[in-house]
């Protein structure tokens, strides 16, 4: 009788945070950045259906990198548990911090579970506050840890070296349009140092716009408003706003 082949605990875990991060590695890369009247996220998407950003309840999104049908399910499983504890506590009792804590939870029995393998996902919560000082954005990794992030994020393929690009350049009260000039430069790094062109039509732009005077405060922005936001001067411009409901479809 043979002897069973041993991989020690630290050697197994090693193994499938590696296979998580080349899954999520092979996605393209996003960013969430905080501007003067909320947080917008900008990523590269050329799927018009498949979204990579969502509203979870009224001042709270989602964004996420790696396989689509993965985090697609965490989507559907936080609008449940937005819904159910919207109805059966307060509205006000829905929060970024409590459901980063839920996916947390999910991601890391998953990831230390032997029965099945890793999540290749990587997701961002965040909560547009009253001020700046309230916003939230929780970045949540593939083994399930909270990371609590402050002015910029990106996460995906090469979140490193667009998180290092971001660092340096994104700043505290920034306009909508800079704001999104700032994200899309980011996102046209290349990881040799080049730089490469994303068309306005290959973009995913959404907004969590605090100015909005509807209780819900994520928009998509397409179209003719994003147009003009990436061609506008980020220093002075005048339609910074989310688009109006007339203009464009609501989310």
């Amino acid at each position: 009788m043979s002897t069973p082949f041993y991989v020690s605990p630290q050697q197994a875990m090693a193994d499938r945070a590696e296979y998580a991060r080349k899954g999520i590695a092979r996605g393209r890369s996003l960013v969430v950045l905080q501007y003067a009247d909320g947080i917008v996220f900008v990523g590269e998407n050329p799927s018009r259906a498949l979204h990579k950003f969502s509203e979870i309840y009224d001042r709270i999104g989602f964004a996420a990198a790696g396989k689509y049908n993965e985090y697609e399910n965490l989507r559907i499983g936080g609008v449940r548990y937005a819904d159910l504890r919207g109805y059966t506590y307060d509205r006000d009792d829905v929060t970024a911090r409590g459901l980063a804590n839920v996916y947390a939870q999910t991601l890391g029995t998953i990831f230390s579970s032997a029965a099945e393998k890793p999540y290749e996902v990587e997701l961002v919560v965040a909560e547009v506050g009253e001020t700046p000082e309230g916003d939230q954005i929780y970045r949540l990794p593939h083994d399930g840890s909270i990371v609590d992030e402050h002015g910029s994020v990106a996460v995906g393929g090469n979140a490193e070296q667009i998180s290092g690009y971001l660092d340096q350049r994104h700043e505290d009260g920034m306009s909508l349009a800079a704001a999104l000039k700032l994200a899309v430069q980011a996102l046209s790094r290349e990881p040799n140092g080049g730089e490469r062109e994303i068309p306005a039509e290959r973009l995913e732009v959404a907004v969590l716009d605090r100015t909005r005077p509807q209780q819900r405060k994520f928009k998509r922005i397409v179209g003719r408003q994003l147009a003009r936001l990436l061609e506008a001067d980020g220093a002075a411009s005048a339609p910074t706003d989310a688009p109006s409901d007339e203009e464009e479809g609501e989310e």
